[in-house]
């Protein structure tokens, strides 16, 4: 009888088509140095899931600590079994707290990083502004809190985005197949910004996950998390956008900007300065 394959545990596959830590990470130290004249060194990954950002910021120096904030205990399990153990001594430099981002204790960091959307989960000016107030009294006086959004005139429309993803191994010898993952923008709420997104998978000979990850969130603008940041006490709050490579794609290079013509597709890194 042949024998059934077995799905990929959906944390790899999250990981593999969502995140892009090298990328934020490099984004956040150079504008973090540009702005202070120094190296980062103390960093907090608030809505961290599988900590997957913070294991490889303490993998970059000797002089780097972290610490990841998440709400979800069988997450952070997973971090800890998947991910921890492969950075070695690092691990030390490295704390893990469930707790929810808006009462945990850190000691001060230089920056504060929440990104893929994971703050649209506060869908009212009054929680999203706490938060902000929260995110910034964990920062040092000269520490930095980005967050990531996405925008354009299809992020406000019912579709399906589909792409495929590489096989790859993961860090502790999984071997994890060609896959397609699958953005799914089900609801957009004109009147309140409120939108439900879903993450699909489907992996070929082996099956297909439908609503694998679900997103009730608020769509915030540019402007509205810009005005929170200022009533939150930071002292400005930067807009970072990409531009386009010869085959309209972005050329992932995030530039301070002030106008930006819109496009199908966006996504912006939004700076907080203390």
């Amino acid at each position: 009888m042949k024998m059934k394959k077995q799905f990929p545990d959906l944390h790899y596959l999250y990981e593999a088509a969502v995140q892009g830590v090298g990328a934020d990470l490099d984004f956040a130290a150079r504008v973090f140095k540009k702005k202070n004249g120094r190296k980062a060194a103390d960093l907090r990954e608030d809505f961290c899931g599988t900590a997957a950002l913070a294991c490889e910021w303490v993998s970059r120096s000797p002089k780097h600590r972290a610490w990841g904030v998440d709400i979800d205990q069988p997450t952070l399990d997973w971090g800890l079994a998947h991910n921890v153990p492969y950075i070695g001594e690092n691990a030390g430099k490295l704390d893990l707290i469930c707790g929810d981002v808006l009462t945990a204790k850190t000691p001060p960091a230089d920056l504060v990083l929440a990104l893929n959307f994971s703050y649209c989960i506060f869908k009212t000016r009054e929680q999203l502004r706490n938060y902000f107030i929260k995110a910034r009294s964990a920062l040092k006086k000269d520490g930095l809190l980005v967050l990531d959004i996405y925008g354009g005139t299809e992020a406000i429309e019912a579709k399906l985005e589909p792409r495929d993803v590489g096989a790859f191994t993961a860090k502790d010898g999984t071997k994890i197949p060609v896959f397609e993952y699958t953005w799914d923008q089900n609801i957009y709420n004109v009147i309140d910004h409120h939108v439900v997104n879903y993450i699909h998978f489907d992996i070929p000979k082996v099956g297909k996950i439908k609503k694998a990850f679900t997103y009730d969130w608020r769509l915030w603008t540019l402007p509205e998390l810009q005005e929170l940041l200022f009533e939150a006490g930071f002292e400005s709050a930067e807009v970072y956008l990409h531009g386009w490579n010869k085959d309209g794609e972005s050329d992932e290079t995030y530039r301070p900007r002030k106008n930006y013509e819109n496009a199908l597709g966006w996504v912006a890194y939004i700076v907080g300065i203390n």
